[in-house]
């Protein structure tokens, strides 16, 4: 039986793969130092325990403690204090600044630990990573990356959700000596040296659109607010699916173009991602020309054919970052937001549900790399592409279509809270405030 030909996936089914893949997930975990710790490699067949937000451990811990909540079951809020004594070890000492590869990713993992289950220790490691983040900048960026997922923006956003809202700042201002002016507005370069210009979220210009629109909506920093709808201005004059939709290449000139597709439709180079940066610009604006951009974002992602893998290359991940699940966290922001029917996000439920392997060890996911043999790629446990982002997407699919509440346990730096449960449009609920930056 095809993706288009199953049957979509109720909330049971979800919730159900949804505990498989946990048990997979903290079975995959080792033990570190003296036995207190939980860590993860990228993949169970690795050597190292990996810290990152990306696809280790920090990226592990939202997903545990969205389990928590959901399930109201203490192993999980247990196994999210090990993993939080496994990052202790790499607060100080991690070499990457950024957001999903470094300190602040660690940061994020940390404090939510602390927030949610009260751990003092990981709280202050949390501190210690971002003091070691802010002693490392260096005048214009952190390392060779310069974009959201490796660079300054992401940084930014990451200092926004701890309340340092003067780091978040001295993250995200460098960008307004670097743009690059162009036909319909600026761009920047992803790393020194390159000549393609990516620009959707991941490494291009709307991931430092969205950094500088958070950053400037949540400190009053009109000329950071500029700079981002300049920067989206460019991103919007490179659309080739108007006027109903909306789809822009990944990078021009093509980047690495023997081996990226020049059109993506996830969250890392497509539109399921812009809309992302569409909704923070509504949120931040109150233009409703941004809602409008991202229902053509929207419109083009449920035409492309996807889940269905289509033809070699197309649709061979479903993970958070660059597939199925990705998609899926759109669809639940459009269910709470505009009251979308939820069929197309039970298509991409019952997708999950097909391509997933299950035994007794618990669920997990295989992507496919079509030229390689064989094909089917070992599975991973972290966020970007393994099983902690795809089960945080599970769950909060299930509370969704059952009514409850849309918010994550653990809000994402990159992906706008939805307008229904935030109380202030750029800074989650929780969040810590400067007074002098508002006042």
């Amino acid at each position: 039986m095809t993706i288009a030909d199953a049957e979509p996936a109720t909330a049971d089914e979800a919730e159900a793969l949804a505990v498989d893949g946990l048990r997979w997930l903290i079975g995959t975990g080792r033990k570190t130092g003296d036995g207190d710790g939980l860590g993860w490699p990228v993949r169970p067949s690795d050597d190292a325990i990996d810290p990152m937000l990306y696809n280790g451990t920090a990226g592990a811990v939202p997903t545990l403690l969205e389990a928590w909540r959901h399930f109201g079951d203490d192993v999980y809020a247990d196994t999210a204090v090990r993993a939080a004594r496994a990052l202790e070890e790499f607060a100080g000492s991690w070499e990457d600044h950024s957001l999903y590869f470094g300190r602040t990713g660690i940061a994020l993992a940390l404090r939510a630990v602390h927030e949610q289950l009260g751990d003092a220790r990981a709280g202050a490691a949390a501190e210690r990573a971002l003091e070691g983040v802010r002693a490392a900048f260096v005048g214009e960026r952190w390392g060779e990356l310069y974009e959201l997922m490796g660079g300054n923006a992401g940084i930014g956003l990451g200092a926004l959700l701890a309340g340092q809202d003067d780091l978040a700042v001295l993250a995200v201002e460098p960008y307004a000596r670097t743009a690059e002016p162009t036909a319909a507005g600026v761009r920047w370069p992803f790393r020194p040296g390159v000549e393609g210009r990516m620009h959707h979220v991941s490494h291009g210009t709307l991931g430092v659109v969205y950094g500088l629109a958070a950053v400037g909506g949540a400190t009053g920093r009109s000329d950071l607010l500029d700079l981002a709808l300049a920067g989206a201005a460019d991103v919007v004059a490179r659309d080739e699916d108007g006027p109903e939709g909306f789809l822009v290449p990944h990078s021009d000139p093509p980047h690495f173009p023997d081996v990226t597709p020049r059109y993506s439709y996830g969250w890392c180079h497509g539109p399921a991602g812009d809309a992302q940066v569409f909704r923070l610009l509504r949120d931040v604006t109150g233009d409703p020309a941004w809602t409008a951009l991202a229902d053509r974002c929207w419109h083009t992602v449920t035409r492309s054919g996807l889940p269905r893998r289509l033809r070699p290359g197309f649709w061979d991940n479903d993970g958070r970052c660059c597939g199925t699940a990705g998609v899926l966290a759109l669809a639940g922001d459009r269910i709470a937001e505009r009251g979308d029917s939820p069929a197309f996000a039970r298509t991409l439920v019952a997708a999950l549900v097909d391509r997933a392997v299950r035994d007794a060890d618990g669920a997990r996911w295989s992507h496919v790399e079509h030229r390689a043999t064989p094909s089917d790629l070992e599975p991973e446990c972290g966020w970007a592409g393994g099983n902690a982002g795809i089960v945080r997407e599970l769950l909060r699919h299930v509370r969704i279509v059952r009514g409850g509440d849309p918010a994550y346990a653990v809000a994402w730096p990159d992906q706008p809270v939805p307008r229904t449960q935030a109380t202030d449009p750029i800074r989650p609920a929780g969040a810590a405030v400067d007074a002098d930056a508002v006042s």
